[in-house]
């Protein structure tokens, strides 16, 4: 027996229920979205006339089995009404008959277009602020989809938005209702896109949504008169028409800050006495949820007097000196005046007069402002600073000593007096610097030691915009010290000493100041051979009966008060050696100087031994 199978396409509209279709055979077809497909699957079996044979027909599309029927005829028949783009594929039919099998060859299928989507609104009527909920859905077809929603303002403005459905053959969006929407147009399209291409189906049906309105544009008006004028009385009045019983916010403002506001009701009001700060845009604001309208108007204010004007007899002036203050207005209008000084923020009273005069002390140092009222209104005119001054007193500071090379940091204050201060630093009669301080501190000089001299005298001046005389501080007498450099150490005889013999030590330094502190001692033992304080720079010692223990190493140490330094010799048995022309280091050590003079440590250098 042998079996084989061909499979055919037969395409037809759909019709009443009475119409026939007429059959078409394609061998690529394409099939129009919403037409019929009818496939036939024909086996063809060699076989004896009489033999019947039941024959199983299996149905794929894109090798899933879509359907399967047995028959004893040679032929069956499979049909897809209607068609959608997602019946695209790739079909065959496969036979089995007497256990055997036999496949047809693959036929393409290409659907084209997509059926017409439907669009549903959840609600046909909203109101302002609320949101339009849309459903697009492509009845018959399968995802994935691509859904356009197109919204049509009655200005013929229109907004898109776009969603993608991987599972569903619908797609639900929101569109938010904006002030001024009245009648909403909603369109969609459903795109999708496969192996055999894309299609973007036609234009939903259109849906229209009505828009109600919650309340009116706000309407503001103002009861003032026409031409307004500082003291006047202003009336701004808010009014809208609530559409039902709204939680509504109704409030006026001005430059962003609220000036009345209330809840529930349909008005609002704001009331002042006009002055020329009330110039300016009003904005009347009505809230519900998401919907805020506004409206605005502008209020002129003309000005009923100008600022006061506060002079001063002097702005800078001593202590004790009298101080006298004016206040007026252009055009010379009939006012209550008062006179206040800062701080406090407020001000302190000082008299209800257009005018002052007082002694002046440093407490009266400040800001002063000047009141003016006409028909209650209050203005007040620019601050003006005054500075009392209170003479400089004193200056402190005091006396030390320092080393040659040194820098001398001194601090100049004056305990009391009005900043800002000058101070001046003289050294003799020559100045050396000036600094002018602005707070109650101190002025900070530097002078570098370059010469010796035993006495060296400071003195630093202070003075203000005071009319007194400069003050001055007494004289601080800074004493330079030389340190100790240079120093030698040797012995005579030089070489052997005999038992019982004498050498005189010798201890010479090349420079420092005087008096010099020379001390000789033995290696080892705590206790001085040797210590003199004299008014030279050179010492001799000499030291008698000399015997086998006094072999060793001597020492030579020379200080001054502020310096100090050391150079050791050696001996052998019945030889005492000084040498080594070793270079020796100077140490150093300076007190911090007391109150307002303080003093830097330098680097000093060392000196060289050399053998006498």
């Amino acid at each position: 027996m042998n079996l084989s199978s061909m499979l055919k396409l037969g395409l037809c509209k759909i019709f009443t229920a009475r119409q026939k279709c007429s059959k078409l055979h394609f061998p690529l077809p394409k099939v129009k979205n919403g037409m019929s497909i009818e496939l036939t699957c024909i086996v063809d079996v060699s076989k004896s006339a009489s033999f019947q044979m039941q024959h199983t027909f299996l149905f794929y599309k894109d090798d899933s089995l879509l359907h399967n029927t047995t028959s004893e005829q040679n032929r069956t028949r499979y049909k897809i009404s209607p068609a959608r783009f997602a019946d695209s594929g790739i079909y065959k039919c496969i036979v089995e008959a007497n256990r055997k099998t036999k496949s047809s060859n693959d036929l393409e299928v290409r659907v084209e277009g997509l059926c017409q989507p439907k669009l549903t609104a959840l609600k046909r009527e909203v109101t302002e602020g609320e949101v339009v909920t849309l459903r697009c859905e492509v009845p018959e077809e399968k995802p994935p989809f691509i859904f356009l929603f197109n919204k049509i303002s009655s200005n013929q403005q229109s907004q898109e938005k776009r969603k993608q459905e991987l599972k569903e053959n619908f797609a639900s969006v929101e569109f938010p209702v904006e002030e001024r929407d009245r009648i909403l147009r909603f369109q969609c399209i459903a795109r999708v896109n496969s192996v055999f291409g894309s299609e973007t189906s036609e234009p939903s049906n259109m849906t229209i949504v009505t828009v109600v309105e919650p309340f009116s544009h706000p309407k503001l008006t103002s009861k003032s008169p026409w031409n307004v004028t500082e003291g006047d009385r202003i009336d701004i009045v808010c009014t809208t028409i609530l559409a039902r019983p709204y939680e509504i916010e109704i409030l006026i403002q001005k430059d962003r800050r609220i000036l009345n506001s209330t809840q529930g009701q349909n008005s609002v009001t704001y009331s002042a006495i006009a002055t020329v700060e009330h110039n300016g845009n009003y904005t009347c604001k009505v809230e519900l949820g998401r919907v805020s309208k506004t409206t605005s108007m502008n209020i002129v204010v003309s000005e009923l007097f100008a600022k006061p004007i506060l002079t001063p007899s002097s702005t800078d002036l001593d202590e004790n000196k009298s101080l006298s203050l004016w206040c007026h207005i252009n055009g010379s209008p009939k006012a209550n005046f008062s006179i206040v000084k800062r701080p406090p923020e407020n001000g302190i009273l000082l008299k209800t007069s257009s005018n002052i005069t007082i002694q002046a002390q440093v407490n009266d140092t400040g800001s002063y402002v000047c009141r003016a009222e006409i028909k209650g209104i209050i203005k007040e005119s620019n601050p003006v600073q005054i500075t009392v001054y209170e003479p400089v007193l004193s200056v402190a500071n005091s006396s030390m000593e320092m080393v040659l090379g040194e820098t001398l940091l001194l601090r100049c204050q004056s305990m009391f007096g009005t900043p800002p201060i000058n101070y001046t630093l003289f050294r003799g009669n020559r100045l050396i610097d000036t600094i002018t301080v602005y707070n109650n501190t101190y002025a900070e000089f530097r002078d570098r030691q370059t010469k010796l001299n035993n006495l060296r005298e400071y003195r630093c001046e202070a003075s203000n915009r005071h009319s007194y005389a400069n003050k001055s501080s007494y004289k601080m007498n800074i004493t330079v010290i030389a340190p100790v450099r240079n120093i030698s150490f040797g012995s005579l005889p030089h070489g052997e000493v005999e038992d019982g013999g004498e050498i005189n030590f010798l201890c010479v330094v090349g420079e420092g100041s005087l008096p010099i502190n020379f001390t000789i001692f033995k290696q080892n033992e705590q206790t001085p051979l040797f210590y003199e304080s004299i008014m030279e720079t050179r010492v001799l010692w000499q030291k008698k009966s000399l015997s086998k223990q006094d072999a060793g190493k001597y020492f030579c140490e020379a200080s001054n008060e502020r310096i100090s330094s050391s150079l050791l010799g050696s001996s052998s048995k019945k030889e005492l050696w000084v040498g080594g022309f070793a270079y020796l280091s100077l140490n150093a050590r300076f007190n911090k100087i007391p109150t307002s003079v303080e003093l830097d440590q330098g680097d000093l250098l060392s000196p060289v031994a050399t053998s006498v």
